[in-house]
Formats: C-alpha cells, structure tokens, sequence
C-alpha cells in the first residue's frame, strides 16, 4: 500500500500550495542534529511500543522487516524554514505497530537512541500519518538522516519525526521531550507556523 502526500490526490496541487508560511524549498537535504550521530548497528537496532499498562512489543531487525511495509512519498518542513517536496521512503505504518495494543493513552513520546525525545498526541500518529522509516529514496537511510530507522510525521515540522528512533511510549499525559523543554512548541504545525513556544 503506498500512502501518497495530500499534493497527489484529487486536484494536483501547485507548489505554493504545498509550501508553508515562512518556509522556501530545497533540493538538497540538510543535516540537522542536536549533537554527534549516534553509532546504531542495523544488525542489532531493536524498536519497541510500550503502553502506559506496562504492555510492551518489541521488534528485532529481522521481525521488523517481515511487518507489513509501505512507501509514502511526503513532502517535509524543518522548523529551520526548508521544506522539500515529494521525497520518498519505505517503512512500517505506526497504525501496524500499535495495532491490537489495548490502551487508553493519549499522548506518545519517541525515543532515540542518543537520548533524545520528542513528544506529540498519539492521533497524529495513527490514520496512516505516521511511519517508522528505515529506507529513503530506494536506499538504507543513512546514519545522518537517523539511520537504521527514524520516525516520519510528516504534517508536524521534521524536528518530531526523531532520529535514530529506538521506540515510543504512551502516555495518558503530555510529557514534552528535548526541543520542547528547550522552548520549541508542543505541537509543531508547519501551517500555522508553530515554532516555538510563545514568549520564546
């Protein structure tokens, strides 16, 4: 099943339409980090979901590769103002990942394998919005860009779709993660430019 950006169904529509407030396109595909790429062995990379139960999946690499993949093609948005369009991955559905998991949870948080964390509703992570990627542009995703696996989510601003993600928990409460301590927004909607926290 490939799940396609909002750009390829019905009307086509134009490049102005798919760019957000404040953002201008690249072609290239910048390298933003909070700190040095972790090492992560795709031999040994492991993910898991862990329900606020103490219910807990965990996946090997060779589990994860036999779930169901799709190959979205999305357009992305940094919160440092570029956005690329049409870019193409393969991955698992995070709707596949929690599927059948009893909980009440509302809210997730992505965790990486340097530490760090981000934070966003689990709605935005079901309905076919939310992937865990391991390929981009038909190749193994590279280290910088959060290889073996990163998260993709692509209607927030790219900060959310983590790096080097290692697994999710879910919480019945809003527990911000690294960016969002340091002042960056909850939410992070590229389309009302939702940045940083107010009176950041």
């Amino acid at each position: 099943m490939n799940a396609l950006t909002p750009g390829f169904r019905g009307r086509r529509r134009t490049v102005d339409d798919r760019v957000p407030p404040g953002q201008y396109l690249t072609e290239d595909f910048p390298v933003l980090s909070a700190g040095p790429t972790p090492s992560v062995a795709a031999a040994t990379w492991t993910f898991s979901v862990t329900a606020e139960t103490g219910e807990r999946r965990e996946w090997d690499r060779a589990q994860f590769a036999a779930l169901p993949h799709e190959t979205p093609t999305v357009d992305i948005h940094c919160v440092t103002r570029w956005s690329k369009l049409d870019t193409r991955w393969r991955g698992v559905s995070v709707d596949t990942l929690l599927s059948g998991l009893g909980t009440d949870a509302v809210f997730a948080v992505a965790h990486s394998f340097d530490g760090y964390t981000t934070n966003m509703p689990l709605q935005d992570l079901r309905g076919g919005k939310a992937w865990v990627v391991t390929e981009y542009e038909g190749k193994p995703l590279p280290a910088e860009h959060g290889g073996p696996a990163r998260l993709l989510v692509p209607h927030l601003y790219f900060w959310k779709s983590a790096k080097w993600v290692s697994g999710l928990t879910l919480h019945t409460e809003d527990r911000p993660g690294f960016w969002e301590r340091a002042g960056y927004h909850d939410y992070g909607d590229p389309w009302t430019e939702q940045r940083y926290q107010e009176g950041f």
